[in-house]
């Protein structure tokens, strides 16, 4: 009996494997970011928020808000297995923070949480919380108070 070996043929595989790479890895992605630069340019570039003509953050990314006078998007009691990255806090949140801007600005509470209810955001029907966008209501914040918030303006 004679037994013939196979020999195995990679030359179709290693083919096969470089197309995929090429199509999926490079072509594919610079093909819809194009397309999303083209018909949705200023969400494929971040969804920036200018002042003054220059970029103060994105709606769509946290901001690292670290002084008292400003809203925070994230608190000391948020959940640490969150990503941090996300725009928004509930209502609860923003709530909680108002005596502490309060007492850092001299903003009357009664304001600061007519200027969060007014910016309430909604979910989708009955899931999720109402939010805010802190960015929003901080740059809310430095238009309605220049005197407080004079120095975040940028202008001189």
């Amino acid at each position: 009996m004679t037994e013939e070996k196979e020999k195995w043929n990679f030359k179709p595989i290693i083919g096969i494997a470089l197309v995929s790479l090429l199509i999926c890895g490079i072509f594919y992605p610079f093909l819809i970011t194009g397309i999303g630069r083209v018909f949705f340019p200023n969400q494929a570039n971040g969804d920036l928020v200018q002042v003054n003509g220059k970029n103060v953050g994105s709606r769509i990314i946290a901001q690292s808000f670290i002084l008292p006078i400003f809203f925070h998007t994230r608190n000391e009691t948020a959940d640490p297995s969150a990503s941090g990255v996300d725009p928004d806090i509930i209502m609860q949140d923003a709530y909680s923070q108002i005596p502490g801007i309060s007492n850092a600005t001299g903003i009357p509470i009664d304001s600061l949480t007519t200027i969060v209810n007014k910016n309430q955001e909604g979910t989708f029907w009955i899931f999720g919380n109402p939010y805010i966008n802190v960015l929003k209501v901080n740059l809310l914040l430095i238009n309605d108070y220049p005197s407080i918030y004079g120095n975040f303006t940028g202008s001189s």
